[in-house]
């Protein structure tokens, strides 16, 4: 049993050693089966690489909003402001407590409309207790009236007794003067009742200002009285304010510039202006020069020059700053430009790229398939950059550019965008 046991152990041993003498064929044929495996995969890697759906992020272009082509004869620039030539704080004629107010701000009003109304308690009572003294007037004339009647019979009665030596001449110059003194006073009463009906008359009216009302047609842009606050026309102190609210007239809207002096020659009466809002920098507003204000600001050496604008539109606002180009006026020799230029699209800052000659260019995206193109570049907005020549309005470009997505970006690689 022993001896079967070591038998084992000696041929499980055996077993465990390498031959040496071995062939070696086995082995490369382990190689031969592993290279197709390996060259299968690179060419999958390479493939992939060439044309296989690399996930990159895209934007479109937006385009610019068309600018007039009349900017380039501009002469001079400047700055200004919208101004209002009608404006008006409305007040009141007669101090009073507002017991309503009728407008808010932003709201059109047309000329005479009621904007507030103040408490007329008190002018009532004047008005009634006027009325009621041109009853009293009339009610005194209608009896001088009578006395007067009366006066003329007993002077024709007196005539008659004078005439019969009944009656001495002193009694018919007596009944003369009592006629005479009732017809005066008739006349004066006459003019009395005359004076409290004008008196009816001012206590009307002041009834009537206590309706406080626009002077012109305009719109409300400000609201300066509430329910129950004492307005007055003249500035009282305290809690009186003086207005119940401010109009503008929208249709004497124009622009305000002061000029340089030293380039004041350049601006004439009638010249042709482009006017740019601010809020709008890509709408070109026409105007012409109304007047140059006759005198100089000695402090900033400027004159100021009036500006009509030749559109209205509710967009324009008082107060609004601007960007003035007065133009060139034509001549025989400058052709007067119709039509307008597009100012290009914008795209994001990271859409565009530059190689080593310094042209910028960008990766437009058609059909999931890249395609490399120069681009003319203008000025940036922000965290985008305005391009002027090279791409359209609605194409999509890859964004993020760096120089890693650049070198594995070239024309015809499809892409996937996220």
């Amino acid at each position: 049993m022993g001896h079967t046991q070591a038998m084992d152990k000696g041929e499980l041993l055996q077993q465990l050693k390498i031959d040496r003498e071995a062939p070696s064929g086995s082995k490369w044929m382990r190689w031969f089966l592993f290279l197709p495996a390996a060259a299968l995969l690179a060419g999958g890697w390479f493939y992939w690489s060439a044309s296989g759906d690399l996930l990159v992020t895209t934007a479109l272009a937006q385009p610019v909003e068309a600018v007039s082509s009349s900017s380039d004869s501009s002469v001079l620039d400047a700055s200004g402001y919208i101004t209002a030539r009608r404006i008006a704080t409305v007040s009141p004629k007669l101090a009073g407590r507002v017991v309503e107010i009728l407008v808010e701000e932003g709201m059109s009003v047309d000329e005479g409309q009621i904007l507030a109304r103040l408490d007329t308690t008190t002018a009532d009572r004047s008005l009634a207790w006027s009325e009621s003294q041109v009853v009293a007037a009339r009610a005194v004339l209608r009896e001088i009236k009578v006395q007067l009647k009366e006066a003329e019979l007993t002077l024709n009665r007196t005539h008659d007794l004078v005439s019969k030596t009944m009656a001495s001449q002193a009694d018919l110059d007596n009944a003369v003067m009592g006629v005479d003194l009732l017809r005066a006073r008739l006349q004066s009463q006459a003019s009395q009742i005359q004076v409290a009906k004008r008196r009816v008359d001012i206590e009307r009216q002041r009834v009537i200002d206590h309706e406080i009302t626009a002077p012109f047609a305009g719109v409300v842009i400000a609201k300066a009285a509430q329910v129950g606050e004492i307005i007055s026309p003249v500035t009282g102190g305290g809690n009186t304010n003086i207005g119940v609210c401010t109009v503008v007239d929208m249709d004497s809207l124009e622009v305000e510039v002061d000029v340089n002096e030293s380039y004041i020659n350049r601006v004439t009466p009638d010249q042709s202006v482009s006017v740019m809002l601010n809020a709008y920098p890509g709408w070109e507003i026409p105007a012409s020069v109304i007047a140059i204000i006759p005198t100089a600001d000695r402090s900033k050496a400027t004159v100021s020059v009036r500006i009509r604008l030749l559109e209205k539109d509710a967009r324009i606002l008082p107060d609004m700053g601007v960007k003035v180009s007065f133009l060139m006026e034509p001549t025989a020799d400058v052709v007067e430009p119709t039509s307008q230029q597009i100012a290009g699209v914008l795209v994001p800052s990271k859409a565009i790229h530059r190689d080593d000659r310094g042209q910028s260019f960008a990766f437009v995206v058609v059909d999931a398939v890249v395609q490399r193109r120069a681009v003319r570049v203008g000025d940036r907005s922000g965290k985008r950059k305005r391009v002027t020549d090279g791409l359209a309005a609605g194409e999509r470009v890859v964004t993020n550019l760096d120089p890693t997505l650049v070198a594995s970006l070239r024309n015809g690689i499809t892409i996937s965008e996220q």
